[in-house]
């Protein structure tokens, strides 16, 4: 007998050590992929994700969801998100078999000059106060993808958003965490604390939180369309609250905004076709980073190992030096977006990168000029529409301005322009700035295969890159990609014309051995530790031959992934 129970507690020692208590997949994936035919949304909240079901089952489109849903992440994570702030979107059009891209990001204001700030005696635009405020895209970002690819009216997608607003809804321990974070910096701002500390205090966990103010936001867009916001009484405000505070944004700098719909580029890798948006934003080094890293052999490298881990972060670097150079508003420069991501360019510059030694000085490669805190969400539909949605107000709540009695914060997006004059990136009235928030796409053999992002600043392109090679190279399925520990190098060159000296430095989640840490530092690599800035993943892949939607979401945050 006593034999018995040792044979029985070695096979189950066993089996627990070679796939901890999963009884499929890789040890380290939390939960298994969700999986549907009529309809999937994956977002950071599961009451988003929730709200755009909702929208589905009443015969709405994926877009129609996804304005549902982001609206709503405008009031339950105002830390990621808002009307304050910017959004980028790619859809894949079942009825036209193709992508289509939106670049709703706002511009800096024409009567602030780069002379003004020199005045100023500022390196950089500071991160919070008046004067990063551009203008906020998001609203109508949204029109345009309504009135491309919509089914409902506006006011059904925003109505879910506007009951919650009203009626309130609890706050989560992740959201209410980074409330309080925010309140010393922003509560400063007029408006702030007014609208997200009620009695004084930010929200806490479990306690329910209203926003009525931003509940007649979005009554007034719903009636009003993309007109009452840009022109009407909350331009108005906003106007008149950023003269008030010394600020530059002006009425008219938001009465003529407007989106741009732009062409997505790609690569491929590994018989995959990659799509990102082309700049203002950083999506095109991911491209970089896959292009770079192509030809090596990284599944027989693994995901643990010092050499998979040293390629990346070597890849990084390269993409990133030229990131800091190029990536800026298309409309002020001649970006060569072609040669940026061309295999060509690309596998040469892979020759830079030496096995055995960690590079501290990167600089741009020289291509032919021929010409975060964020949320992401996915949705899609069941005529086999898909889409891929990010919107920022940048650094959580973005500037702490915060107009009286509209309920959201604006962006302090301004921030990352350049001051220095003749770089791509340097400020000009009425420019983009460079922007880090990217969704992203993949087909097949021209069918949609996956849409996805990761919310994150400078991580999102890190990545991008990480999910795909996840996938591709070591043959994750989709919520094991997402799972998988991360690599997250850091301290490379900025678009702010700040430029790496000492390498930088490699933050790696705890699935890494100290084996590999060790040798890491032996190839002149820097380590840090870093909590919680890994990313916020969502994901959305479909079969095409059966029409099965599988989803994924992020296990580091409040995500969920759910279907119909």
């Amino acid at each position: 007998m006593i034999i018995k129970i040792i044979v029985v507690f070695i096979t189950l020692a066993t089996f627990g050590a070679n796939a901890a208590d999963r009884i499929t997949g890789k040890p380290f994936a939390t939960r298994s992929e969700v999986l549907a035919t009529n309809g999937m949304a994956a977002t950071s909240q599961p009451l988003a994700t929730q709200v755009a079901l909702d929208i589905l089952k009443q015969g709405g489109s994926a877009v129609d969801a996804a304005i549902a849903a982001n609206a709503m992440l405008g009031l339950v994570e105002p830390t990621g998100s808002g009307i304050g702030g910017d959004l980028f979107a790619i859809v894949w059009s079942a009825k036209d078999k193709r992508l289509y891209g939106i670049n709703g990001s706002g511009r800096s204001p024409k009567s602030l000059t780069l002379a003004k700030l020199k005045q100023l005696n500022l390196d950089y635009l500071p991160p919070y106060g008046p004067l990063p405020v551009s203008v906020p895209g998001t609203v109508d970002a949204w029109f345009e993808l309504h009135d491309k690819f919509g089914k409902l009216k506006m006011a059904t997608n925003l109505a879910p958003a506007i009951d919650y607003a009203r009626q309130g809804f609890p706050v989560s321990e992740l959201i209410a965490y980074y409330l309080a974070r925010s309140a010393p910096k922003l509560s400063q701002y007029p408006g702030f604390k007014e609208t997200y500390m009620p009695g004084g205090k930010m929200p806490k966990s479990g306690e329910i939180f209203k926003n009525p103010a931003l509940a007649n936001t979005y009554e007034k867009i719903a009636s009003g369309g993309r007109e009452a916001f840009y022109q009407g009484a909350i331009a108005k405000s906003i106007a008149r609250y950023m003269k008030e505070q010394g600020g530059y944004l002006s009425y008219e700098d938001l009465s003529e905004h407007k989106s741009e719909w732009v062409e997505p580029v790609s690569v491929n890798y590994r018989g995959y076709d990659v799509w990102e948006l082309p700049p203002n934003g950083q999506g095109i080094a991911a491209l970089q980073i896959l292009k770079t890293l192509e030809p090596f052999n990284l599944a027989q490298m693994g995901l643990g190992s010092t050499e998979y881990i040293h390629h990346f972060v070597e890849a990084k670097k390269l993409a990133f030096a030229d990131r800091a150079k190029f990536y800026a508003d298309m409309d002020f420069n001649a970006i060569p977006v072609a040669e940026l991501i061309s295999e060509e360019y690309n596998y040469q510059r892979a020759k830079l990168i030496d096995v055995n030694q960690a590079q501290k000085v990167v600089d741009a490669g020289h291509p032919a000029l021929m010409h975060g805190d964020t949320v992401y969400l996915t949705t899609a539909d069941s005529e086999g529409n898909m889409v891929s949605l990010i919107q920022s107000n940048f650094r959580g709540m973005g500037s702490g301005m915060t107009p009286p009695d509209l309920g959201f914060v604006l962006q302090d997006r301004g921030q990352l322009f350049d001051l220095s004059p003749g770089r791509f990136n340097s400020y000009a009235p009425g420019k983009r700035p460079f922007h880090t928030i990217i969704p992203a796409f993949v087909t097949k053999e021209g069918k949609p295969w996956l849409s996805f992002g990761v919310m994150g600043g400078a991580t999102q392109p890190q990545m991008h890159a990480q999910i795909l090679i996840n996938l591709l190279d070591f043959k994750m399925n989709l919520q094991e990609a997402g799972d998988a520990p991360r690599i997250l190098h850091s301290g490379s060159s900025q678009p702010t014309g700040e430029k790496m000296s000492d390498g930088g430095y490699i933050s790696l989640e705890s699935g890494f051995s100290v084996q590999t840490r060790r040798e890491l530092i032996k190839k002149g690599h820097s380590l840090k530790d870093n909590l919680g800035g890994f990313g916020g993943y969502q994901a959305i892949a479909v079969d095409s031959d059966t029409g099965v939607y599988r989803g994924a979401s992020e296990s580091r945050k409040d995500g969920q992934a759910s279907g119909y």
